[in-house]
């Protein structure tokens, strides 16, 4: 008589991203999901280019989303006592500063794409010695360009503006974390002994976190004025963190944590070196494993930690491109242009764009990320004629995310020697299967689609079923691949087409003279 119900050992996911939160139960060491609740999170724009989320809306998405899952489990003959362990994964460098006493958060939560840290990094900039202002200065030791996007500004520019954070930095009566450190704090105890902790992964993209021994650094903590006392501790990306202490699965483990594009590396099986993939959301995210190895990028790229599966192991590393703006710019085109109703008919409508009449849109609405770092950039649309319609700026704006892919994975292929072989995709925009064809044309190798959509949320199931257990060994899973895209357009007219998207970014960059 087996000691688990109907579907055996199970391993529950916390998957919080940007725009929604969701509960995902596998079946453990599998793909395969057993149920599942999403629910929206609302985001806040009290000026133009600040975004920011409440902390309690994250918290009780998070938590309805576990209760409705484990509720549909039971409906569907499971038992919660079969759930043996609990992952976590969460949009990264989004900053939360709480009272440690009483868990009541000092701030909104900044999030990742926030800019208003922009003159934060201005004057980050005039304390780099020798005057050079020299945005690459702390790289040796994070891996990071100092850029609105980490969290070390975001936190710097709250103890700045915001007197209730100085003055509990000050006086050490609070916490700091990124999304994962809350979520863990508050499931496990909250101000009745939460666990105060963080992932390398997470770490990794603080602009705190030394990326050679993984542990706070005292020169970065000195160059952003940050006192130890409000940092998490340091843990691998797979181990028991702590319990949950309520609800319906009082007292499992969460022994898993990855930052987003992390889990999505995992839960893709990129965990050799050499194998990358890209994930498509309101971003684009590409990471390249490097494996032990952290190769220094010459190109724009950030040296980042990719896993750590258990304290005893050594770190896995990667090479990150991000691309700001991918399927955000299809949700500018609808709310802020009517040119579309909804994101998911952007492929009938490009399709029936006519030869595209070289449009090129470059959507830089607050700076270009990867390789070009320009935070003065902003959006721009070339070659217009009065053929253009709509529908070629709707084609164009579909382009212009494989074009920046093509911009990372160039730089990639340079920093690493290695010219990448194929490219595994997921997120959602990989459903647009004129997305995933341009993507193969405009990079050349074949684009192979995940064939399980859930891939950010696999990589935390996996890395908390393998540290519930010490004795588990760390296996990739069977995945079966989705579609494959292979190239279908010649060198050269690749690289004409490549070579007019260089020329509309040359033209939007310096746009913004603040």
């Amino acid at each position: 008589m087996s000691e688990y119900g109907i579907f055996g050992p199970l391993v529950g996911s916390i998957d919080e991203g940007t725009s929604s939160a969701r509960f995902i139960i596998f079946k453990a060491n599998s793909c395969e999901v057993v149920t599942s609740y999403q629910k929206e999170l609302s985001q806040h724009f009290p000026q133009e280019g600040w975004v920011e989320q409440d902390p309690y809306e994250i918290l009780e998405v998070v938590t309805t989303c576990i209760l409705k899952a484990v509720e549909n489990l039971v409906d569907l003959g499971g038992r919660p006592e079969d759930v043996i362990a609990i992952g976590v994964t969460n949009q990264r460098e989004t900053t939360i500063v709480w009272d440690k006493a009483t868990g009541r958060p000092l701030h909104n939560a900044i999030v990742w794409l926030d800019m208003r840290t922009s003159s934060t990094i201005e004057k980050l900039l005039d304390t780099v010695p020798n005057k050079t202002r020299n945005k690459n200065y702390l790289k040796p030791l994070c891996g990071l360009p100092l850029s609105p996007y980490f969290s070390a500004v975001k936190l710097r520019w709250l103890s700045d503006n915001v007197n209730a954070v100085k003055n509990a930095m000050k006086n050490g009566t609070c916490y700091f974390g990124t999304v994962d450190t809350w979520i863990i704090w508050n499931l496990t105890g909250g101000p009745n002994g939460g666990k105060h902790v963080t992932d390398v992964t997470n770490a990794s993209r603080t602009m705190l976190m030394n990326i050679e021994n993984l542990e706070w650094d005292p020169l970065l903590l000195k160059f952003f004025e940050v006192p130890k006392s409000v940092l998490p501790t340091i843990k691998s990306s797979s181990e028991i963190y702590g319990f949950i202490s309520d609800g319906p699965l009082k007292g499992k483990p969460i022994s898993g944590c990855l930052g987003d594009q992390q889990a999505a590396l995992v839960g893709q099986m990129c965990l050799q070196k050499g194998q990358a993939k890209a994930t498509y959301g309101t971003g684009c995210f590409v990471l390249y494993n490097t494996g032990d190895i952290r190769v220094n990028s010459s190109r724009g790229l950030l040296t980042t930690v990719a896993y750590q599966l258990g304290s005893k192991n050594p770190p896995y590393y990667a090479l990150e491109g991000s691309v700001a703006i991918a399927g955000a710019a299809l949700g500018w085109l609808r709310d802020n242009l009517g040119l579309l109703e909804n994101a998911k008919d952007s492929q009938v409508l490009a399709e029936t764009a006519t030869d595209n009449g070289s449009v090129v849109f470059v959507p830089a609405f607050s700076g270009l990320y990867a390789p070009y770092w320009r935070q003065d950039a902003r959006g721009v649309i070339c070659g217009i004629t009065e053929d253009t319609n709509s529908n070629h700026i709707i084609k164009a704006a579909l382009e212009a995310v494989c074009y920046q892919v093509r911009d990372i994975l160039d730089a990639m292929n340079e920093d690493c020697g290695i010219p990448l072989q194929l490219l595994k995709v997921d997120g959602g925009m990989t459903s647009n299967n004129l997305v995933m064809q341009m993507q193969a044309d405009l990079i050349g190798i074949n684009v192979i689609k995940a064939g399980f959509t859930e891939s950010t949320a696999l990589g935390a199931a996996l890395v908390a079923y393998w540290g519930a257990d010490k004795t588990t060994q760390v296996a990739p899973i069977p995945m079966t691949s989705g579609a494959t895209y292979a190239p279908q357009i010649s060198d050269d007219e690749r690289d004409m087409r490549y070579k007019q998207w260089k020329m509309a970014v040359d033209r939007s960059l310096g746009w913004d003279q603040n």
